[in-house]
């Protein structure tokens, strides 16, 4: 049964959409220090084959930060990141956790912990070499072409 014409049933709800996760910065930077803790506690392991012999060893590596798995951890998106972005006084905490990312990245990849260029293209490092050149065309005149 369809609801009938002009219906305004939707007036009654109490609010419309959810409500913001973080009311305030000092709780996004908890909650990103939170992350960051987790985050430094899962490992990955890796298996690395040592020695003349090759003996198969398995090896924990760090985690990186990303952007994208601090999102999951909120269960938000980059729409509602943002958002928050935007927000005046929620400015200066977003760029320190950016910075923070970006740095653990950075730093990671430079001692080896994570894939050098899987870091740098990631943070938009990757050498690029864009050659430039200058092609001039003279015509030859008295020829036919047949």
């Amino acid at each position: 049964m369809p609801a009938p014409i002009g219906n305004e049933f939707w007036k009654l709800r109490s609010k419309h959409g959810r409500d913001k996760i973080f009311m305030e910065p000092e709780i996004l930077w908890e909650a990103a220090c939170e992350y960051f803790t987790e985050t430094d506690k899962r490992k990955w392991i890796k298996t690395e084959f040592n020695g003349k012999d090759a003996v198969k060893c398995h090896v924990p590596t760090d985690t990186p930060y990303t952007l994208t798995g601090m999102y999951v951890f909120f269960d938000i998106g980059r729409k509602t990141w943002d958002e928050y972005r935007n927000r005046e006084e929620f400015s200066p905490v977003i760029t320190r956790i950016e910075n923070i990312i970006f740095t653990q990245k950075f730093e990671g990849a430079a001692v080896g912990a994570f894939n050098a260029n899987i870091i740098s293209r990631d943070l938009g490092l990757a050498d690029k070499k864009e050659l430039e050149a200058q092609v001039n065309i003279t015509p030859i005149t008295g020829m036919e072409i047949k």
